[in-house]
């Protein structure tokens, strides 16, 4: 799975799954119905888009083993993003232009809104599957999100430190990008207006390696709880040399963190970390059966598991929209899957649950906060 702007086609049979209802039987077994897919295979992020990828791949092959749409068989387009922009933006035009796809999946912040104007010209709806930064919301016609951004899960973690955990002096370490820029400042505003205050407020660079500079601020402002927006790669590295530069105050992020890969690379280091998760988890045993399949095929948990939630669903979202096209023989347009994606609205997922797609391009969901609590994660609180 590291290969590089090539097109992978994966179409997978399995033991029959969930959505049954879209089977149909007449159609040609040899017909597909194609969407996109760009995520990181290689690079500093495949440890994690290889997982959701997976994930996306068992949730094809599932509704191929249930019929498929109408009988035509779902197939994945894969191009690898490397979770660069520029990647993005050439694994789009080849989705587009080549594959011609009507729909594709991505992920990454960044690489989303690198992407946005190639989905916008070409009227090729992107759906967002991950990333959280809340200018994805305003990125144009085609650019939705099925996965909530920032202002949710931020907003409930910031107040949450406030009211609920009564600390009043908060530090905000952040990577200087779309990642981390929007989130930081939720979290400051949201913070302040519950009560607390922003002692230190510190960027640092994307290739960043050595984070002691901005540390060493961060512990001279003396906080009581200190907040990550980070990548999923760098963030275990941070809290690392923040505990060996004496800062053990509380630490929160956001649902980047929330994975078994974290606790494995921190060991005690972890105790204590906050994050959201924005899905269901094992005390719904539809996630359970998930978790379990992870650890009898590949011998561990998803790294993400929320997202790899997200994505296991995202075909389901699209195997609806285009069952709805087929039964009304309309083309498999981006202008066509936009109009009935919007006109459908509401999804019940197999792992996520029900999701509606908003007017404004977002989503809501309610936020998990999980902490680690003798060396693994824990529900700590729900925010509706």
């Amino acid at each position: 799975m590291t290969q590089t702007r090539q097109t992978t086609r994966r179409v997978l049979i399995a033991a029959a799954g969930f959505f049954a209802g879209l089977a149909m039987t007449g159609a040609s077994a040899q017909e597909t119905l194609k969407f996109g897919m760009a995520m990181p295979l290689s690079g500093g992020q495949a440890l994690y888009g290889q997982d959701q990828v997976k994930a996306a791949e068992w949730a094809v092959a599932a509704i191929n083993a249930a019929g498929g749409v109408n009988g035509k068989k779902l197939e994945i387009v894969l191009l690898d993003t490397r979770a660069d922009p520029q990647a993005g933006i050439q694994a789009a035009n080849r989705l587009v232009s080549v594959e011609k796809v009507p729909v594709f999946v991505s992920a990454w912040s960044a690489v989303v809104k690198a992407i946005a104007p190639v989905s916008d010209d070409n009227k090729v709806v992107q759906l967002s599957v991950g990333a959280n930064s809340a200018d994805i919301a305003k990125l144009g016609d085609y650019t939705y999100t099925t996965f909530p951004l920032a202002d949710i899960d931020i907003s409930a973690v910031a107040k949450h430190a406030a009211t609920k955990l009564g600390k009043k002096r908060a530090a905000v370490l952040y990577i200087n990008n779309e990642t981390g820029v929007v989130a930081a400042q939720i979290y400051r505003d949201v913070f302040a207006k519950a009560g607390g205050q922003v002692v230190a407020y510190e960027a640092y660079d994307p290739k960043a390696s050595d984070w002691t500079g901005s540390l060493l601020k961060v512990r001279a402002a003396n906080p009581d709880i200190i907040h990550i927006q980070g990548l999923v790669a760098d963030t275990p590295q941070v809290i690392a040399q923040m505990r060996q530069l004496g800062l053990t105050v509380p630490v929160s992020s956001y649902s980047a963190v929330y994975n078994p890969k974290l606790i494995e690379q921190l060991g005690k280091a972890a105790e204590g970390v906050i994050a959201t998760s924005l899905a269901p988890g094992v005390e719904e045993k539809a996630v359970a059966d998930y978790v379990a399949r992870w650890k009898q095929e590949v011998g561990r948990e998803p790294n993400g598991l929320p997202y790899t939630q997200y994505l296991y669903d995202a075909p389901y979202i699209v195997a609806a929209v285009f069952k709805s096209l087929d039964d009304k023989k309309l083309p498999l347009t981006g202008e066509n899957f936009r109009r009935e994606m919007v006109a459908i609205k509401t999804f019940d997922l197999p792992l996520t649950g029900r999701l509606t797609i908003n007017e404004n391009h977002t989503v809501n969901k309610p936020v998990f906060l999980m902490e680690v609590k003798n060396g693994k994660w824990g529900q700590l609180a729900v925010v509706e």
